[in-house]
């Protein structure tokens, strides 16, 4: 079975979320927060290059597609793939967020804890939007990444 990339791509912000909750809030601990909340949007960044260095532009295929049963009795499937527009917007995403981390870093003093973490959210949720196939999985994740 190959390496569910979509899946880690929609993941990681979520663990990277997970990991600034555990950091204690401290006088010295915005810079940990806000450098774990940069070193995780990189990752991802580096992994939505990666997709788009294995993703074949000849083919009209929804590519590294991902299916399985969610709410079986109801139809509803995690079932996650890309195009060539998701897959730019997919990048486009991971490009932006440490962008934007970046520029908050001498802006943003209140809540860093609490930014970082729904930068990080906000970003898993677009992911997830834009590599929907299912009607419930992207309307799920919409309210995420409004």
């Amino acid at each position: 079975m190959p390496f569910p990339i979509l899946s880690s791509l929609i993941a990681l912000p979520l663990v990277g979320a997970f990991l600034l909750l555990l950091v204690r809030d401290e006088e010295h601990s915005e810079q940990t927060i806000r450098a774990i909340a940069l070193v995780v949007s990189g990752l991802v960044f580096a992994e939505t290059l990666l997709l788009w260095s294995r993703f074949d532009a000849a083919s009209p295929e929804f590519q590294f597609t991902e299916r399985l049963a969610w709410i079986p009795s109801f139809g509803i499937t995690y079932f996650v793939g890309v195009d060539g527009i998701s897959l730019l917007l997919v990048v486009l995403t991971g490009f932006l967020t440490p962008i934007a981390l970046l520029s908050s870093w001498e802006s943003v003093h209140n809540r860093v804890k609490a930014f970082s973490i729904f930068i990080l959210l906000l970003e898993s949720a677009m992911i997830g939007v834009f590599v929907s196939l299912d009607l419930f999985l992207f309307y799920v994740r919409w309210p995420g990444a409004c």
